[in-house]
């Protein structure tokens, strides 16, 4: 019995090593143009005292970011995409809401604001180009009112993206992110502009 114990000790011991701990970012760098990919993981928002749990699958190809918000056991929440007309949402009940840009709609359907134009770039490490920027003692981006924390694997992917204001969180957590193909078959516009 006290083998059994030690033994399941030491694997776990040994298992624990073989894991890889985050790393925090703290060297940001200029934006640049950035490659398409695909990621999913889970988020977080936390506002107002209240918070929302969901998972995401987001996609960047060809000047099209799409990221699909699913409960955990994988029901669709709703979708939003960007493209070069602007920002369309669907929700669960298949209805459409679009706007010039995310802004706009986040405010429009949710109360409140979200940086989602930026996420992508702030995920590769970079600070935006066309906003003022500043960094923190800690190495923590501040920027377009938001303070963006970043943590990474070891081969410098992302693991962790974290953005915090006065009135809200945004947590995002990677379980992967993937280098996507720019095919010629990669849509031009949001899937669901039909």
């Amino acid at each position: 019995m006290k083998t059994k114990l030690l033994f399941s000790c030491v694997a776990a011991l040994l298992l624990a090593g073989c894991l890889s701990t985050p790393v925090r970012q703290t060297n940001w760098r200029p934006q640049d143009e950035g490659t398409d990919f695909s990621a999913d993981g889970r988020l977080a928002v936390q506002h107002e005292g209240k918070g929302s749990y969901a998972n995401f699958d987001w996609n960047r190809q060809n000047g099209v970011q799409t990221i699909n918000v699913n409960t955990p056991l994988g029901n669709t929440l709703g979708q939003i995409c960007r493209d070069s007309q602007g920002v369309l949402a669907i929700n669960a009940k298949g209805e459409r809401f679009t706007a010039p840009d995310v802004r706009q709609l986040s405010q429009k359907l949710l109360g409140f604001a979200l940086p989602l134009e930026y996420l992508d770039v702030w995920m590769r490490g970079q600070w935006a180009a066309d906003l003022p920027h500043s960094l923190t003692a800690e190495g923590d981006l501040q920027q377009a009112g938001w303070n963006i924390s970043r943590q990474t694997q070891e081969d410098g992917s992302v693991r962790v993206l974290a953005l915090r204001n006065e009135q809200m969180s945004l947590r995002l957590v990677f379980d992967s992110v993937m280098p996507s193909e720019n095919g010629a078959d990669a849509p031009a516009q949001c899937a669901a502009r039909g």
